[in-house]
């Protein structure tokens, strides 16, 4: 196991926006997801029957609705689902996670490798690749499955667009990973941005993607790599600017 904990050099002033998207996502999660996933839906609920309709071909109804939340009700309605797409959830779904591993794998990354590129970028346009990156990135995801009833939901897209952008800006800066390969190996070691973030394209989300096309795998691959490619155009088109003071 391999694990990203840290940066170096950082930039010298606090990320503010970085900070703020990840309150936003952390908020989000503690006041919808954590309520919601102890909750039954209501079955009288329109959107339920929509709900199992939308999924019948990939389960019995009875199971359907013994493992129910009120919370994947939630992710159905403000998820992004290619079947059913719309503007909002288009936004909406950046912000909602599966689950509090899912919420803390992405924070842990937007923490580490946002704060060079907002940097660099500028409160303005960070917030702007944030935004324009996770939308791409669903568009390019929406490509692949365009009759998928499954919603998407996470920061994913809109992180890999960061780390896309950190790709080409950052090449040399040093990544501190947490390398768990009990019993053989458990230590922090430095590697050069580069290196960790071509992994994470080509091995972490190209491959599977290749082996495991649409949505099949239960993760968004697609999304990724649409997000990564999306942040290294950006990069390229904007490396002449210079950081900010």
């Amino acid at each position: 196991m391999f694990i990203p904990i840290g940066d170096s050099p950082n930039f010298h002033k606090r990320p503010y926006v970085t900070l703020i998207f990840i309150g936003i996502n952390v908020a989000v999660f503690v006041l919808f997801t954590v309520p919601l996933m102890q909750q039954r839906p209501d079955l009288n609920d329109p959107l339920l029957f929509e709900y199992l309709r939308a999924m019948s071909g990939r389960a019995s109804v009875g199971d359907l609705v013994a493992h129910l939340s009120a919370y994947d009700l939630f992710i159905f309605q403000y998820g992004f689902r290619p079947a059913a797409p719309s503007p909002l959830t288009l936004v909406t779904s950046l912000f909602l996670h599966g689950g509090g591993a899912h919420l803390a794998g992405n924070m842990l990354f937007l923490w580490i490798f946002g704060d060079n590129v907002e940097g660099r970028l500028g409160a303005v346009g960070f917030v702007l690749l944030y935004l324009g990156g996770g939308i791409a990135a669903t568009c390019f995801f929406w490509l692949f499955v365009p009759a998928s009833p499954i919603p998407m939901v996470g920061a994913s897209g809109a992180i890999s667009a960061i780390l896309g952008c950190y790709f080409i800006w950052f090449p040399e800066n040093r990544i501190n990973v947490f390398v768990f390969l009990f019993p053989i190996l458990v230590r922090t070691v430095q590697i050069p941005a580069r290196i960790v973030l071509g992994f994470y394209l080509l091995v972490d989300n190209l491959i599977p993607f290749l082996l495991v096309p649409g949505d099949g795998s239960g993760v968004a691959y697609g999304a990724h790599i649409g997000g990564f490619l999306g942040g290294l155009a950006l990069a390229l088109a904007l490396k002449w600017r210079r950081p900010r003071p």
